[in-house]
């Protein structure tokens, strides 16, 4: 990596998985900060980390309240949450709530840094973003508004260019049914307007539809664009 390491920080209560987490992201040359609980973790917020992983099970404040306080002190940190597997209700919170990505446990290392990646790359379009993305085949001209998979060129309603348009925004990252609802057309309506237009947009860029490749489901929560090349 580079002279200056990227800090992370870790905030969970577990020690094992704090050990996991400071012998495997070391070896990749990230700084590890630890915390074992909310308080630890606000403090340790002032060593101002490129990124956080927190456990939303924590002893002393719960996740989604750490969550909403770290974000009102730093909007624009990374932040990848733990969660146990199956709670996909606190999955889709944390989201909403500002969390830029999450991992179930128990989970793989090599998944943990390609999420890591996927959220620091993000944020760094969020200040420069290029005006094309290119995943695979697929690329996105965001200032002609031209559509191509590999020579061609995809002709796509103004719904379903909004559509992509946002997920290529926030590639890499998932995005929840009222995210996208609430960018879209209104928060209230019917996430089945959002399935009908998700089945077009895959009809039209992706090579089998049915298992598609760029637009990816994250069942019960939401889609991920797949992250640029």
């Amino acid at each position: 990596m580079s002279a200056n390491p990227i800090k992370v920080l870790v905030i969970d209560d577990e020690p094992p998985i704090r050990k996991l987490l400071r012998m495997g992201l070391s070896t990749q040359g990230y700084e590890i900060l630890e915390a074992p609980n909310g308080k630890t973790g606000l403090e340790l917020l002032g060593h101002d980390p490129a990124l956080i992983i927190l456990d939303l099970g924590l002893p002393d404040i719960r996740g989604h309240e750490l969550l909403r306080m770290i974000r009102g002190r730093n909007d624009g940190v990374p932040i990848v949450v733990l969660s146990s597997r199956g709670d996909e209700a606190g999955k889709v919170q944390a989201l909403d709530l500002g969390a830029d990505d999450y991992l179930t446990k128990p989970f793989g290392m090599d998944e943990l840094l390609a999420r890591m990646r996927a959220a620091l790359r993000h944020q760094l379009q969020v200040h420069g973003e290029r005006p094309v993305f290119r995943a695979g085949d697929l690329s996105v001209d965001l200032v002609r508004r031209i559509v191509k998979v590999g020579d061609r060129e995809v002709k796509l309603s103004p719904k379903e260019y909004d559509l992509l348009r946002v997920l290529v925004q926030h590639a890499g990252k998932v995005l929840t049914h009222r995210f996208l609802l609430k960018e879209l057309w209104d928060e209230m309506t019917d996430a089945q307007y959002l399935r009908v237009y998700v089945r077009q947009l895959r009809q039209k860029i992706e090579t089998d539809p049915e298992r598609p490749q760029f637009v990816l489901t994250e069942t019960g929560i939401g889609y991920r664009l797949k992250a640029q090349d």
